[in-house]
């Protein structure tokens, strides 16, 4: 997960040479290359860069000496080990082994210095071939898989062919590796060893069919029983002929012609956005240039790699040097989604292995057991004893309108209300949002996402509510403004945990005594129906990343659950499981799945839903896939002799098997995240005290502490700055509303300068972050798996930037 630019320049060309095996001939190959570079004829002066990452063996065998010999370049070697051995073997004996970041930050210097060079050459293009050790998934000095240690250069890949005897299994088998991991493989180069195998007569037609282009080149010299000086004669003249070779323009010029391409393909691509695309959430009359439209090449980990604009190339020196892209941390985990950061090749393999072995199955009266796995996960990671069913989707807005209808059906059968001909509403909190499809709209009161469309009706009410933030290095529970006499003052809280110390806080009858009243004038004075309780458990994401008051949804839960909806009282209920009042929908799409540090957002409340929905996290980001989860009673309310009484929703692509194995690896993925040492250095330095740590351990399934991945310092930090209002910080989430005088909300542009600056101003804070701001409100999530050390900068330059846009600091 390095913070590397992906290598791409406008005059260097690089190419990184992987064998499909060993001993299949990368160097010869490379050698080759080079010296066909060095050598050709044309107007163009190519300057040459050998580069072997990573070097195992004594020096007198090394392959740079071969290389020097006889391409008459030397080889930059970035870590050298001495034994013969694979060089994670040879790492062990020695006094440093490199991380996989220090290897791919030591490369991607050495490559920026090679552009450095040529830039000053006067018209040179450079080549920079880099030389794998091994095959594809040879470990590196770390332990992981090359293909992984490098995948965040994504570099143009040459791919050298076995020639052996079952060197066409090991070739496929390497290049779907390669290409699994999000590699772009310009060619692949097969050696004619002219016996009766034909590998490369196969393998030229097999990649020529997948759109990937394999080249031929003659067998290499036999040297058996030859004098040193013989081979040398031998090997010399095959280098000359090569050289010059048609075989060698035709792979040369190819790999030259691809560079081009990709270098073209970025140059239009956000021109060609402009003129094709529709972008969500987006007024199209703020793009007025092409430059408006971020263009991503890939993005792995935690980073985008982005292409620099006119804006971000203002800030930097050297430019003819630096690479047309950058990374930048995805600050909104690219819409809430990321679990495992982009490109993880474990999800990538489930993908694949999903795909293959079953494509998709419709799931009507059918099972898989991808999706029966995920259901029985799902259904125990709640811990509730409630639910008992689950209901896929595609997507959080439609996993939330299947709520909806469940509800509403075991509402109408309950109380024997027709909600084809009676207006049932449904009960929430101010500023929440639960999706773009209508009925997932219809359950938010009007605001910007919906006041403008056409069929919203807003059927509904909405409470008031108190929020949780820190201001001033205080945690506060703050009544909304004018409504004291509701919610009591301002309470003040000593620490995070404090706020969600629900045996401490118990139940507010001040909190209750507002809810009965609201619920009086609505149902009793009134004579609304409502079918359903729908809100987001703790914050709510996109009304602006709102911390409600835990007391309160506790207290609001609790009170729709006691009181009585309907003239006549509903019956007794059977058991504890059995929904009373009006079932409660918990919306987890956002605040679910260890985005708050817990498998369930609903556990901050000490509260079983009757029905919860679930998506965004549940496939780490990587495909569409939700889950609405129902108690029994709930289910019952859809049996009957007809099918009309069914729950008649549904999608092509529901429970689609790929997802849902994606969704199992993900989810065991995060759970060991969960118990591991990196989450436990969070909650260490949000905890009260070290015991707190102490009793986690022991017993992670009753963990109640309450922690974030970001630092503790700078919420304090954040909470003192004179441009800031107060800031939030749960889980991943971290959220700063700035100080804005003519009035906060989504419409308010207080935000956007800060923005601007974490992406594109690269002089200040050593880091760009991508992120998103939902009016005065700019916030930053992190994945399961971030690393802190990448946190720490984000950290920093969101300190310095903000610093730097309130005019705190010089530009």
């Amino acid at each position: 997960m390095s913070r590397v630019s992906s290598g791409l320049w406008q005059n260097l060309i690089v190419v990184q040479v992987y064998g499909a095996n060993t001993g299949v001939g990368k160097t010869i190959f490379s050698t080759l290359l080079g010296s066909h570079f060095t050598k050709r004829a044309g107007k163009t002066r190519w300057n040459i860069d050998y580069i072997k990452p990573v070097s195992t063996g004594p020096s007198d065998e090394a392959d740079e000496r071969y290389v020097r010999k006889y391409a008459g370049h030397p080889v930059s070697t970035l870590f050298k080990f001495d034994e013969p051995v694979s060089p994670h073997v040879a790492a062990r004996n020695s006094d440093y082994i490199p991380s996989d970041d220090v290897l791919n930050q030591r490369l991607s210097a050495k490559l920026k210095n090679h552009a450095s060079a040529c830039a000053m050459g006067r018209g040179e293009i450079g080549v920079s071939i880099i030389e794998t050790a091994g095959g594809v998934l040879s470990p590196g000095p770390s332990g992981t898989p090359q293909a992984d240690i490098y995948r965040p250069l994504r570099l143009p890949t040459v791919l050298v062919a076995d020639h052996r005897l079952g060197g066409i299994s090991s070739t496929i088998s390497a290049a779907e590796s390669l290409i699994v991991r999000g590699y772009d493989i310009d060619a692949v180069v097969c050696f004619d060893d002219q016996s009766k195998l034909e590998n490369s007569i196969y393998l030229q037609e097999y990649f020529g069919k997948r759109g990937i282009s394999a080249f031929v080149v003659p067998w290499i010299p036999d040297l058996a029983d030859c004098s040193e000086q013989e081979e040398t004669r031998r090997m010399g003249g095959y280098y000359d002929r090569g050289t010059r070779a048609g075989y060698m323009y035709q792979v040369a010029g190819h790999i030259v012609t691809r560079h081009v391409e990709r270098l073209k393909k970025m140059k239009n691509m956000a021109s060609r956005t402009r003129k094709a695309i529709w972008h969500p959430f987006t007024q199209h009359k703020s793009i007025e240039k092409a430059d408006d439209v971020l263009v991503f090449d890939s993005a792995y980990g935690d980073f985008f790699q982005v292409k620099h604009t006119n804006k971000s190339m203002q800030t930097i020196d050297h430019k003819a040097a630096t690479p047309l892209l950058y990374p930048a941390f995805d600050g909104s985990a690219s819409w809430w989604t990321q679990g495992l950061g982009h490109g993880n090749p474990q999800l990538s393999l489930a993908a694949a292995y999903a795909a293959g072995r079953y494509g998709h199955i419709m799931f009507a009266g059918a099972t898989h057991e991808p999706a029966l796995t995920l259901a029985e996960r799902l259904l125990a990671g709640m811990e509730n004893t409630r639910l008992t069913k689950c209901f896929y989707t595609d997507d959080g807005s439609t996993a939330v309108e299947v709520g909806i209808k469940m509800a509403l059906r075991a509402a109408c059968k309950r109380y024997d209300w027709d909600g084809s001909t009676e207006d049932i509403g449904l009960l929430g909190l101010k500023g929440s949002y639960h999706g773009d499809t209508i009925g997932a709209m219809d359950a938010s009161e009007p605001c910007v996402y919906n006041k403008k469309v056409d069929w919203y009706r807003g059927r509904g009410y909405w409470f008031d509510y108190p929020t949780v933030k820190m201001r001033r290095g205080r945690w506060i529970v703050e009544p909304p403004a004018g409504m004291e006499a509701d919610f009591g003052p301002e309470h003040s809280f000593e620490s995070l945990n404090d706020v969600f110390d629900n045996e401490a806080r118990g139940y507010s009858p001040r909190y209750e005594q507002y809810i009965m009243a609201v619920l009086d004038t609505l149902v009793k004075k009134e004579g609304r129906k409502f079918g359903a309780l729908v809100m987001e458990p703790i914050i709510l994401g996109a009304g602006g990343m709102i911390f409600v008051d835990p007391l309160f949804q506790r207290t609001l839960v609790r009170v729709i659950r006691n009181y009585e909806f309907a003239p006549v009282p509903s019956p007794t209920p059977p058991d504890e499981t059995t929904w009373t009042g009006l079932p409660i929908l918990l919306d987890e799409v956002f605040t679910g799945l260890y985005r708050l540090g817990r498998f369930s957002a609903a556990s901050f409340l000490a509260i079983h839903p009757d029905i919860s929905v679930h998506a965004k996290l549940l496939t780490g980001g990587l495909l569409p896939l939700s889950a609405t989860l129902a108690s029994a009673s709930i289910f019952d309310a859809f049996l009957g002799d007809e099918k009309a009484d069914a729950l008649l929703h549904g999608h092509s692509y529901t429970a689609h098997p790929i997802g849902c194995h994606v969704a199992n690896t993900s989810l065991q993925e995060m759970e060991v995240l969960s118990s591991g040492a990196v989450w436990d250095r969070y909650r260490r330095g949000w905890a009260k005290d070290v015991t707190a740590i102490k009793v986690h351990r022991r017993d992670r399934e009753k963990d109640t502490s309450v922690w974030s991945m970001w630092s503790k310092d700078l919420v304090d930090r954040l909470s003192h700055h004179e441009s800031v209002d107060s800031v939030v910080a749960l889980g991943s989430v971290l959220a700063v509303s700035l100080v804005d005088k003519k009035g906060s909300g989504y419409t308010s542009t207080a935000a956007v300068s800060l923005r601007e600056a974490l992406l594109t101003d690269h002089a200040i804070g050593g880091i760009s972050v991508h992120s998103r701001v939902l009016g005065n409100v700019i916030y930053l999530m992190a994945s399961m798996n971030s690393r802190p050390a990448h946190l720490a900068q984000v950290e920093a330059a969101l300190l310095l930037k903000l610093d730097f846009v309130s005019g705190r600091v010089p530009g």
